[in-house]
């Protein structure tokens, strides 16, 4: 498998508007070539959804989910352009796949553009506290903390994260494919999760 550059996927984001993990995988399906890689993304549907992207989505659903007996429940919105795309059950299913990927993995945003700068720049001091103690050079050190980055990324935010239903998927993607089918803007624009006794053994503990 040919080795994808950080360079080669900001590029190819740039030019499509899919996502981070999405540029990646289309790049080394691709074997790096980024003409090829761009005609993948174009097939499934995610540079179409981009370019919707700045659509206004003012309907939608607010889809509830409670997990595991009562003890986890999640509310996440969902939005999209019209009332007609809200009432299909391609819609439905992909909000109601959405709150079980909230409830299921607990991201803490929806995606990285959410993440606060103080919060990424914490992250990454630490991880370049970490790296620095390899001996390795400044500019292999830069890439570690660049990699263990997308990795906080993919953790912490929704879209970014593997799908539960399919982990070769993101859960971008699975939002791209509604768009493709629908043919309308689809924005996830927030979410809440609430579990059982959550911090209390914490604070319990202060």
């Amino acid at each position: 498998m040919a080795t994808i550059s950080a360079d080669a996927v900001r590029q190819l984001r740039e030019r499509t508007g899919a996502g981070m993990m999405d540029c990646k995988r289309a790049l080394e399906q691709a074997g790096g070539q980024m003409e090829q890689a761009a005609d993948l993304l174009r097939k499934q549907g995610l540079a179409t959804a981009a370019k919707k992207a700045g659509r206004v989505a003012a309907q939608g659903l607010v889809e509830a989910y409670i997990h595991a007996g009562g003890r986890i429940g999640v509310l996440i919105e969902v939005n999209c352009e019209t009332d007609f795309v809200a009432n299909t059950d391609d819609f439905r299913q992909l909000c109601h796949d959405l709150a079980l990927q909230v409830a299921a993995s607990g991201p803490r945003y929806v995606s990285r553009e959410q993440v606060p700068s103080e919060v990424a720049a914490k992250e990454a001091d630490i991880l370049r506290a970490q790296a620095e103690q390899s001996g390795k050079p400044a500019t292999v050190i830069e890439k570690m903390v660049e990699g263990r980055l997308s990795k906080f990324y993919e953790e912490v935010c929704l879209l970014e994260q593997p799908f539960i239903r399919n982990p070769d998927l993101t859960v971008g993607t699975r939002v791209a494919e509604t768009v493709a089918k629908t043919g309308e803007n689809i924005q996830v624009r927030r979410f809440s999760r609430f579990e059982v006794a959550e911090g209390l053994e914490s604070s319990a503990a202060s």
